[in-house]
Formats: structure tokens, sequence, C-alpha cells
């Protein structure tokens, strides 16, 4: 008792065992959106923040008959403890989804993950110690973010533009940071229907920035959620269809089937494969291995292709819904219009602070994503993050007309108290199909 007494001493008022944790949980803090879900969750509030899959626009027959003839038929497999790298048959499978962006690739080198932020996980701790540079697009997801800080690393925002990563830009970081003595560990990019920005990069861009981490000795993580959800013209095929030993890649049927199975996976050269696989058994023993037989079955006996085709569907009449309604009551600001994926990235006058905003927003009852959020520099306050993955069309029009009330509301009270004076900007120029070259 002596002791405990002694130890809480040590600590604080809110955690008497402060002082016992490991230094890099100073890395670990509630990101900005999961701190969101408890407001969004409310009916009243049209929520315009997180990423949710539509889940809705699965037909329940297809997971219940997967998940019946799992039970019927391989039951006790299903139940018990697997293997650390998955189940070979999803392995196999899994080559068929990717072989859709144009990967070619062996099922030994897969691993089946609790996710692809699992998986994410796990590379990070098996590349970062502390104080080493992990460079990532500004903006960039911002969960990667918690984990890379999580381990200590200091994130290298590379700005973009509507073509994505500029590959300019990435050279002068690289320069920058070898002249420094700052050792960077890897490139973690998510180059097709970017999150948060909706932005995809080019084939062109994908190419060069690919030669420029060959050129530097360095390792890219290319993160894909959303690379299957196009709306019209399929996207670039994915940088590890042209790099295998350079490239460790990160899938997922969060998006396209369900995130309720938890279940991901990483491509990764042979002996990275090895020890995500260590670390992987390590971290969870075995990814559930009733989750990959459903999923297995799933993808065996069901159209799932033309289930991502009507998951598109969705996903376009919402942004669609988003980008009209974008058009009607906040004409002169300047946004995004992607080409699939979840998220639209909407960029406010400079005097407007998005995350000082968001307390009005719910009380107005709308919430988004600000984005400084997707930033570990503080940058990213005159953005804010809208997703059109979840609400309906109409939900959607009514939330951006909220949210336009906020913003200016917000307008209002500066052009009267600071003099900031009204928006100028010329619509023709703000609108969707001209996205400014700055993202932030």
């Amino acid at each position: 008792m002596i002791e405990q007494g002694t130890a809480q001493q040590r600590g604080n008022n809110l955690d008497p065992w402060y002082d016992h944790y490991a230094t890099r949980t100073s890395g670990l803090a509630a990101s900005e959106v999961r701190a969101l879900f408890a407001v969004a969750s409310r009916p009243e509030v049209v929520s315009l923040a997180g990423g949710m899959p539509y889940v809705a626009a699965l037909p329940q027959d297809l997971v219940v008959g997967a998940m019946d003839r799992v039970m019927r038929e391989q039951g006790p497999v299903a139940l018990q403890y697997g293997s650390g790298q998955g189940v070979p048959a999803l392995r196999e499978q899994i080559l068929d989804v990717m072989a859709l962006e144009g990967i070619s690739g062996s099922a030994d080198d897969v691993v089946v993950t609790t996710g692809s932020q699992h998986a994410l996980e796990l590379f990070s701790k098996l590349f970062i110690d502390p104080g080493d540079v992990v460079l990532a697009e500004g903006p960039s997801y911002v969960t990667a973010m918690v984990i890379f800080r999580s381990y200590q690393a200091e994130v290298d925002h590379v700005p973009m533009d509507e073509h994505g990563l500029i590959p300019e830009a990435l050279r002068e970081h690289i320069a920058r940071l070898k002249s420094a003595g700052r050792r960077v560990k890897f490139l973690y990019t998510v180059p097709t229907f970017h999150n948060p920005a909706g932005v995809t990069l080019t084939w062109e861009r994908r190419l060069e920035i690919l030669e420029i981490a060959r050129q530097n000795d360095i390792l890219v993580l290319e993160d894909n959620p959303y690379g299957l959800l196009y709306f019209n013209e399929k996207p670039p095929a994915a940088m590890r269809s042209v790099e295998k030993e350079g490239v460790v890649y990160l899938g997922t049927f969060s998006k396209t089937l369900a995130p309720g199975f938890r279940v991901g996976w990483a491509l990764a050269p042979h002996a990275i494969r090895e020890k995500l696989i260590l670390a992987n058994e390590a971290a969870v023993l075995s990814p559930s291995s009733f989750s990959q037989l459903v999923i297995s079955q799933y993808l065996r006996d069901a159209d799932w292709k033309g289930q991502i085709d009507t998951f598109r569907g969705v996903y376009r009449e919402r942004k669609e819904a988003m980008i009209s309604a974008l058009e009607e009551y906040l004409p002169d600001l300047h946004w995004t219009n992607p080409n699939g994926g979840f998220y639209v990235w909407l960029t406010l006058p400079s005097h407007l602070d998005s995350k000082a905003m968001l307390p009005r927003a719910v009380t107005e009852l709308v919430a988004y994503t600000p984005g400084t959020a997707f930033y570990g520099d503080g940058s990213g306050a005159q953005n804010i993050r809208l997703s059109f993955c979840y609400p309906t069309p109409e939900n959607i029009r009514v939330g951006i007309r909220r949210l336009a009330n906020v913003i200016n509301g917000e307008q209002d009270l500066l052009d009267t108290f600071a003099g900031t004076g009204p928006l100028t900007a010329n619509r023709s120029d703000r609108t969707s199909a001209n996205p400014p070259t700055d993202l932030r």
C-alpha cells in the first residue's frame, strides 16, 4: 500500500499511473474524427464527418448465406485459432481482388490482418525507431499519423495539388531532411481517391515518385482502401503494379464489403512478409478465422464484382448530391471533386478556422471533420473534410445547407467585428472544377 501511494503521488489528479507509462504513449491521443462520433451519432445531427461505408447497400442474404454455409460446413475450423498469415484460400482470392488494380503477386506474400489499419500498425512497429521521419501527403489520413506518432516518429508533410503528391516537392523534402541528418524511413501515401483530399495521383506522377523513392532508398507504403470505388473513369493502376520490391501494399474489405468483418491485408516483399507474420502472431495470434472464411465463402458464391458496382452507384449519387449542394449554398468556396472514394476537401476563406467553428456547427446540427485533424503540425485550419458516403442524398443537402449557415454566420461576425470584409472571389474560378493548387 505504501508503494502504491508513492506511485500515485508521482502521478496526477486524473491518472495516478501517469509517470509509469512508456514514453511512446505520449503520441497516443484521441483523433478528432473519433471524438466526433459521440455527437454525430445523435439522430438529429447530419454527420458529414466519419467515413462509414453505406453497408445497407449490401444485401443481407448474401452475408447470412455465407455465414450459414461456413458454420454448417466448416464450423469447428471457423471457431478455432488459425494461421498468423491468414486462411490460404482467402489469400488466393485476394490476388483476384488486387488484379483489378493491375497487381500480380503470390498468395505466399499476402498477410491477412485485422483490418488494413492493423497492417499499418504492424508495419510501423517493424520499421519506426524513435526520431525517424515518415513522409506523407499534406493532408494525410488521420489515424496513420496517430500510429506514426505513437512510435515516436515525426511526420513530414509533402504538399499536394489536384493531381496528388507533387514529385518536385518530395525531392525537396528528402534533400532538406538528408542535409539535416534526419533518417527518412518510408513514404506513406494514399494515392487513389485520397483520404481526406479526394484527389488521385496521376500515372505519370506515380512512376516519378517511385523513381524518387528508388534513388533515395525509401520504401513506399501504399494504402488503398478506395481504389475500386470509382465513379466514372477507372483510376490508374496501383503503384505496386510496377514496383514489387520497393512497395508494401495495404488493402481491405471494409469499403468493398463491410468494416465489421475487420479483415484487411498486406502484400509485401518476401523478407518483410516474414516479419509481418511474426508481428501479427505477437499481436493477435491469428486474425479471425470466422471472418476470413465468411468473406472467402462470399467471394466464392456471390457476384462480388457486381456488388462493388452497386456501391459505386450509391457513392456516385451521394457525391453528386454534395457537389450540387456546395454549388448552391457555398458557391464562392473551393472544393475538390473526386472521381471515387468517400471525401470532398473544402477550403474556407483564410480568416476562418474550421476547428474553432466546429462547436457552432454542432449546435446547428451538422458535423464535419476539421482540416487540422489531417496534419501533424497544426496546419489545416482553413480546411474541412466532408464525407458523403453514409448520409442519404437528402440529408447531405440538409447538412450542406446547415454548414453554409455556420460559415456565413462566422463570416458575418468577422465582417462586423474584425473588418475582414465580404468574400470577393469570382465563382467561375472557385468551383469544384478548379480545385486550389495548394490543398491547405
